[in-house]
């Protein structure tokens, strides 16, 4: 089972290479750096990228403001596999094939993704319209390497599961930028923006998930699947045009990601419709992807194939291919001191309408062999989760969440029909996660945080699971944020 946070064919490769790129933030940086620091606040949603919100965050300079975190902690799992300095969480946090020993380490980003980033506002001289951009540079502050998830996917190529270390598929595949967008802002008529850039979807999961998409305490943080409507790959969308709107107490968002084929493969289109009342809120989903990709490290069997097709092993990776359709329904309610959270999505996968042939990259990878007719009976994948949030005073907040995946039987050999067994991954399945975990805040920027998360997998999601069938994760650390 590939679990985890859009890369793909058709998705644009980064133009800058990844030291050229980091070096101009860098000086980007440092201009900002020179001037006075100002009391603002980071805007455009920072729930939906991870960031803690706060009174005063960034440096900012002429309307433009630099902004970061940096999460660093401490984790131990029951079963895991040694930690990656690559994958952004630098480790899986939930059960995985691969988990089979006791292991604990440091680890990257566990109650937010670490980033850098820029992002911009400039009134037109055009009504109450401005311009608006965002640069933003995801990195592992246990490796200084920029987070590239597909390396670490490659890094394990050929090898059996008792060799692995952890790797994970997600549209964080070592781009110079993780979100890079400019467009238009109105209050009256809404925001248009163009780039790669969240997708709506991630965009509410942060919104609704008790633990705002962290990946050492949130199934649906650390698994992209969720927020990417059946693929973590779409987590993210390269070539996208996205339009949000608040009116009153209704608000509308809408998101479409160019195919740059005439086929129409790898298009995705994806619609929001909510509002609030009180302290009520909730928000409809409707996303549709086409030849959404899902990537795996390569068998040793492929690995012997590549001399012939001419790739490379440290540039190779396998791909599983189908058309998503999701439905998703998101509610939150606020009553100080406490937040109720819960949400419910649909997500089905059918073999692609426009197979992909190997050959394409995806970020800066090869997919040198691609899987078509991995669903020939429709895949229904049910997620769902509840969870509260307590504050117990202005510095302390106390969260505890519960996250499950339900997966129908899709099997078509008379011996799995029906199956809800591990004997195969077509079987109808569960995967389950229960989390508890404390945030105390420091101060305005500096927050410490403590938790643990249990996962366990049965039946077809079991399938593969050699080792262990289950894991706790406990993680302590420290968050930075300015």
């Amino acid at each position: 089972m590939t679990l985890r946070i859009a890369a793909g064919l058709g998705r644009l490769r980064p133009t800058l290479e990844v030291p050229r790129a980091v070096f101009l933030l860098g000086i980007s940086f440092a201009l900002v750096g020179v001037a006075q620091a100002q009391n603002t606040t980071v805007q455009e949603n920072q729930a939906a990228v991870g960031m803690p919100p706060a009174a005063s965050s960034g440096l900012s300079w002429h309307g433009i403001t630099l902004y970061g975190v940096v999460d660093l902690g401490f984790q131990y799992e029951t079963r895991g596999a040694p930690f990656s300095d690559y994958l952004a969480a630098s480790s899986a946090d939930i059960v995985q094939k691969n988990s089979r020993r006791a292991i604990s380490g440091l680890a990257s980003s566990n109650l937010s993704q670490s980033r850098v980033g820029l992002q911009g506002t400039e009134r037109l001289n055009l009504g109450d319209w401005a311009s608006v951009f965002r640069l933003e540079t995801f990195f592992n502050p246990t490796s200084g390497q920029i987070s590239d998830a597909l390396k670490s996917l490659t890094q394990n190529n050929g090898r059996t599961l008792d060799q692995q270390n952890t790797n994970l598929d997600s549209s964080v595949g070592g781009q110079a930028f993780q979100q890079a967008y400019a467009g238009l802002s109105s209050p009256t008529f809404g925001t248009i923006t163009f780039g790669r850039q969240n997708s709506v979807l991630a965009d509410g999961i942060a919104q609704y998930d008790p633990n705002a998409a962290s990946q050492a305490f949130s199934l649906i943080g650390i698994s992209g699947v969720a927020a990417g409507g059946g693929n973590t790959q779409d987590r993210r969308l390269d070539s996208s045009l996205k339009y949000g709107m608040q009116c009153r107490t209704f608000r509308l968002g809408a998101m479409y990601k160019f195919s740059n084929a005439n086929t129409g493969a790898n298009s995705a289109y994806e619609l929001s419709l909510g509002g609030h009342y009180g302290g009520f809120s909730a928000d409809a989903y409707y996303v549709k992807v086409k030849s959404a990709i899902a990537l795996s490290p390569l068998s040793a069997a492929q690995v012997t194939e590549l001399p012939a097709l001419s790739y490379s092993v440290s540039n190779s990776l396998a791909a599983t291919v189908s058309d998503n359709t999701t439905f998703g329904l998101l509610a939150m309610y606020s009553v100080a001191p406490l937040k109720l959270y819960a949400g419910y999505e649909n997500i089905k996968f059918v073999n692609p309408q426009t197979p992909l042939a190997a050959g394409f990259e995806v970020a800066a990878y090869r997919i040198a062999f691609v899987n078509n007719m991995a669903f020939p009976h429709e895949r229904v994948l049910q997620v769902y989760w509840a969870g509260a949030k307590y504050s117990v005073n202005s510095n302390l907040d106390l969260t505890m969440a519960y996250y499950g995946y339900h997966q129908s039987n899709f099997a078509t050999t008379a011996a799995t029909v029906g199956c809800s067994s591990d004997v195969s991954g077509a079987c109808s399945g569960e995967l389950r996660a229960v989390s508890f975990d404390a945030v105390y805040k420091l101060s305005k920027r500096f927050d410490v945080f403590a938790g643990s998360m249990y996962s366990g997998v049965a039946g077809g999601l079991a399938n593969g699971y050699v080792y262990s069938k289950n894991n706790i994760a406990t993680t302590t650390g420290v968050r930075f944020s300015f």
